[in-house]
């Protein structure tokens, strides 16, 4: 292969390296380090035995994940408050043209199962991802991973149960999400509580995501009634030079609010049955920064 020819071929596949490291990771910037590391690898590779490219960065991809996330795992590091994956921007465009694989994919990139798939091994996400958002063939997995494929079945099984138990049930309709979130946004800014209410279901859950780094709940808010008093007093303070800008984030729309023309946090809602059931605010500073340019 030519320098340009390799270049080409990585950056075909740069988007699938990416949603695996996410996926794998819940953090962009790791996922963007991981992918790096994986051209570094790539480029400096004897390509001459490399008969699937797309196999060979994928394997290179989710091995060089999976240390990440043990270094992470082994530091064992505290959270202030609850933690929310970083918001990630999705538009699969032309690339996934099938409706049942796009829902696959919306499906695994969104805050609900991250959260959960942050609980498992790192080898039990590594495989779940693998099948689950990219539907590789157990064969396959066990090769990446240098694993038996009995014994990658079981990683499989295991995984998908304990993200089925725990894993929140809601609607991917974009529609029906976007308007619900005009909605919310409309009697956040009026401060009408009955209004607001009549959105949230009656179990609606509130998680806020600070990381000790800006105001938010360090316990997750629960009962119509104590989300929209939140919500309503919260508006009520206002900030300075207040925008609002809707995205595509972790599939779904999401309400980005700036502050100055600065990202001050994300409001992204799980909707079922017509009614909000659960309302995710990221206010991380740090998980912030990938969306400045948006």
């Amino acid at each position: 292969m030519t320098a340009d020819t390799v270049t080409d071929v990585f950056e075909e596949h740069r988007p699938v390296l990416l949603g695996v490291a996410y996926r794998m990771l819940g953090r962009v910037a790791d996922a963007e380090d991981v992918v790096q590391e994986a051209w570094l690898r790539w480029s400096g590779a004897d390509r001459t035995e490399v008969r699937e490219p797309r196999a060979y960065l994928v394997r290179v991809t989710t091995r060089l994940a999976i240390d990440r996330l043990r270094q992470v795992k082994a530091r064992g590091e505290t959270y202030v408050g609850p933690w929310l994956p970083e918001p990630y921007a999705t538009d699969f465009g032309d690339t996934v043209p099938d409706t049942a694989e796009r829902a696959v994919l919306a499906d695994s990139v969104s805050l609900a199962v991250l959260v959960v798939l942050e609980s498992l091994s790192p080898l039990e996400r590594a495989v779940f991802v693998l099948r689950e958002a990219f539907g590789y063939p157990y064969a396959d997995i066990a090769a990446m991973l240098e694993r038996g494929e009995p014994a990658v079945r079981q990683l499989a099984g295991r995984a998908r149960k304990h993200v089925e138990e725990r894993r929140p049930r809601y609607e991917v309709d974009p529609v029906q999400r976007r308007d619900l979130t005009e909605r919310f946004l409309a009697a956040a800014g009026e401060g009408d509580l009955e209004g607001l209410m009549s959105l949230l279901a009656p179990d609606v859950r509130l998680v806020g995501d600070s990381g000790g780094k800006a105001k938010a709940p360090l316990r997750v808010v629960e009962t119509a009634d104590k989300v929209g008093r939140f919500i309503i007093g919260a508006a009520r303070k206002g900030l300075p030079d207040v925008s609002f800008r809707f995205l595509e984030l972790n599939a779904g729309p999401a309400l980005l609010v700036l502050s100055g023309g600065r990202p001050d946090s994300v409001f992204q809602l799980d909707v079922l049955d017509g009614r909000i059931q659960s309302v995710y605010v990221i206010r991380n500073p740090d998980k912030l920064l990938s969306l400045a340019a948006f």
